[in-house]
């Protein structure tokens, strides 16, 4: 039995800041807990032992009370006694031991035992009663906050590489993952922190030349107790449980508080090669899931703050995110922590930015998504979060959760409705050419209206949630059976396309494989020569697989970890994508930061952005509606770009005609004549069949091959 200490009460401390706050003489605890009846703060030895303190001191419905001779890496946690009473929201349980929402660092995981549910659960076959208090102690099986030292990081003059948004090129990537394969990483550090901030992953970064890496969740989280019981794990990570602590799972140096120095130092080597860290994060759900998941923290702190609740039965969840939880950031004190979760990993951590996972989610006031709600308010006010990056994933699984073009001036949006376009495009099913010339551009129509700028669009091709970008040109149906849900899991709205043969087997033939290789490079080009801010998942740069699975968030194996050996089989992919990241990063004519007119820059001259049809006349309106059409040119002119320098000074760039050709025959296109430029140079051709010394001039005739890009600069 846990052992009481009667002898020395807590000193009374300060109801601020939350969490733990540690000091040479004593540690502060303080919790907001505002229908508790009683907090124990329970402190563990290092051989498990328990020792409990009671908290007599509630300030605005927070208890605190300090505790002298703590050292940091010393593991506790809370009990809570009060009503348990789901019917009306409250599932208090002093049985369960509940981590510090403000914990820092975190300490071991979640064991799926019957014990960590609050409420009874007889077998994880039957399900139980969730509505029925279980007493038995939790404390053997759920993970443990970690008091944390204060004193100061050697952040070494780190600054901020502040990177402008239509320079960004965002890299997609799995911390654990994208190191536990590299060569040239030593073995105890793959998989970590320490890893990804390893000379030689950060030189590929470099030399790739991404500017911004968008780390998959570092947020400490655990596994599904479903998931635990299939042999599997939750290795995407979108199962939070504390928003202020780094997953130490992903820690080299250990998990007493190391990982948060482990953190720091991998942001401060990302910052000094000049590359950005954003950070997925999950604040629209918990690892707490719905009435029947397990009592890890929140729901027996204050759970009708921090959930939305069924109004018509308080024992149950609203579900707006398909995890059986909704997070219910409109509570001013549950938005209070995310706001002080933020601003922790922007202050504290040094990060640059984040991408909010189903950030509609976010939005909801009671039920409604509201983009002048509350979350939505404060940041934009917040004079930290406001000058760093913000993403939103535009949507989330509730009714009117589908948002994209919707979030407000600050933020960008994953944009779907450009991976669709391309996807259609180059697999021969887009119906015309109407939309991808939308996305090309910065999708106008989506973005422009409110004054927003082009790089609110944040393209993508593929993302860690479905198919690789190899596997999109090798599958025609998605491969999950891995997975253990009998092929069920995963979207069967691919949009891909086998080219003949299902899976790499098809490699073999050496027609197939060509045509697959070309299509990559297809993708590549038009997202790397959109308008808008380009995201790449890692590994597609060297032609990463993952067998046909597109939802693989519970394999942490070979079939998830980035296979660097491809770099050796796939060199001129690799060189082909650095090459464009080059090009883009020298021709602000491709990376735009004021929309299209499609109006000529000066009187009698050319516009600003043209489309052409094959036979060099601008396309007419029933061209646009055409749904045939599979080839279409785009001429971006570089005499006068609509924005200027820092210094107020114009910005003149070269010219280029790109032209997207996605039928399956040749095409013939015709340069156009006139006002437009007089000679060109082949500057890529993703079907290499046009020499580089050719310079064709206006109204000559060209052959596409089939389902190719061909990009052309132009010379007068």
């Amino acid at each position: 039995m846990p052992r009481v200490n009667d002898a020395t009460l807590p000193w009374p401390g300060h109801w601020t800041p939350l969490g733990a706050t540690y000091g040479p003489e004593s540690t502060n605890f303080a919790l907001w807990a505002p229908n508790a009846e009683r907090v124990d703060v329970c402190l563990f030895d290092d051989d498990g032992a328990e020792t409990q303190h009671t908290l007599i001191n509630k300030t605005f419905d927070v208890w605190h009370g300090r505790l002298p001779g703590l050292r940091p890496g010393t593991r506790y946690g809370f009990r809570l006694h009060g009503p348990w009473d789901p019917a009306n929201g409250q599932r208090f349980n002093p049985a369960k031991l509940l981590l510090d929402p403000y914990a820092r660092a975190v300490d071991g995981d979640l064991v799926a035992h019957p014990a960590a549910f609050g409420h009874l659960r007889a077998s994880m076959d039957a399900g139980g009663d969730h509505t029925v208090r279980d007493d038995r102690d939790s404390a053997p099986y759920v993970p443990k906050s970690v008091i944390v030292d204060n004193a100061p990081f050697d952040w070494r003059g780190d600054a901020a590489p502040r990177v402008p948004w239509a320079r960004t090129v965002l890299y997609e990537a799995h911390v654990r993952g994208f190191t536990m394969r590299h060569p040239d990483v030593p073995e105890q550090l793959r998989g970590t922190y320490a890893g990804l901030a390893h000379p030689a992953v950060v030189e590929h970064l470099t030399s790739l030349g991404v500017t911004t890496v968008e780390l998959m969740p570092v947020h400490q989280y655990v596994s599904e107790p479903d998931l635990q019981h299939r042999g599997l794990v939750n290795y995407w990570g979108y199962n939070s449980l504390a928003f202020f602590a780094p997953h130490g799972g992903y820690s080299s140096s250990g998990t007493r508080g190391e990982q948060v120095t482990e953190f720091k130092s991998m942001v401060r080597a990302l910052h000094e090669a000049g590359l950005e860290v954003i950070l997925d994060v999950v604040y629209n759900h918990t690892a707490e899931q719905g009435d029947g998941g397990p009592t890890l923290s929140y729901r027996g702190i204050a759970n009708d703050a921090y959930y939305h609740l069924d109004p018509d039965d308080p024992a149950r969840y609203s579900d707006y995110t398909g995890t059986g939880n909704t997070f219910h950031v409109a509570h001013p004190s549950v938005l209070g922590m995310v706001m002080d979760s933020l601003r922790y990993w922007v202050g504290e951590m040094h990060v640059d930015g984040f991408r909010f996972d189903l950030a509609s989610a976010l939005a909801r006031s009671m039920h409604d998504v509201d983009m002048l709600g509350s979350f939505m308010t404060v940041i934009q006010q917040d004079p930290v979060l406001r000058e760093v990056k913000l993403i939103a994933e535009p949507w989330d699984v509730g009714p009117g959760g589908y948002q994209v073009g919707e979030f407000p001036h600050l933020w960008t949006e994953w944009n779907d409705r450009y991976r669709n376009t391309v996807r259609d495009h180059w697999r021969g099913q887009a119906g015309g050419v109407h939309d991808l010339a939308y996305r090309l551009s910065g999708s106008s129509d989506l973005y422009a209206d409110d004054g927003r700028r082009p790089y609110a669009s944040i393209n993508f091709v593929t993302a860690h949630d479905g198919f690789t970008m190899r596997d999109l040109v090798s599958y025609d149906a998605k491969h999950n059976e891995a997975n253990g849900e009998d092929n069920h899991d995963g979207s069967d709205d691919n949009r891909s396309w086998n080219h003949g043969v299902e899976g790499l087997a098809g490699d073999d033939d050496p027609g197939v494989f060509e045509l697959r290789q070309r299509q990559i490079r297809n993708f590549m080009t038009t997202l790397l020569l959109s308008t808008g801010v380009p995201m790449i998942t890692a590994g597609d740069e060297m032609g990463r697989t993952q067998h046909g699975n597109n939802n693989a968030y519970c394999l942490d194996d070979e079939t998830t970890w980035l296979d660097w050996s491809l770099r050796e089989r796939f060199p001129q992919l690799l060189e082909f994508v650095r090459g464009l990241l080059q090009l883009r990063a020298e021709h602000p004519v491709v990376r735009q930061r004021r929309f299209f007119e499609g109006e000529p820059l000066v009187d009698g001259g050319r516009k600003d952005i043209a489309w052409f049809a094959p036979s060099g006349a601008e396309m007419a309106d029933d061209d646009w509606r055409d749904a045939s059409r599979q080839t279409l040119g785009m001429f971006l002119n570089g005499d006068g770009i609509r924005s200027r320098d820092a210094w107020g000074r114009p910005i003149t760039d070269d010219s280029f005609l790109l032209w997207l050709h996605s039928g399956a025959e040749p095409a013939q296109v015709t340069l156009p004549a006139g006002v437009w430029p007089g000679r060109y140079e082949v500057v890529l051709d993703t079907a290499d069949e046009l020499g580089g010394n050719v310079e064709p001039g206006a109204g000559t005739t060209l052959t596409l091959a089939p389902r190719s890009s061909l990009l052309l600069r132009a010379l007068d």
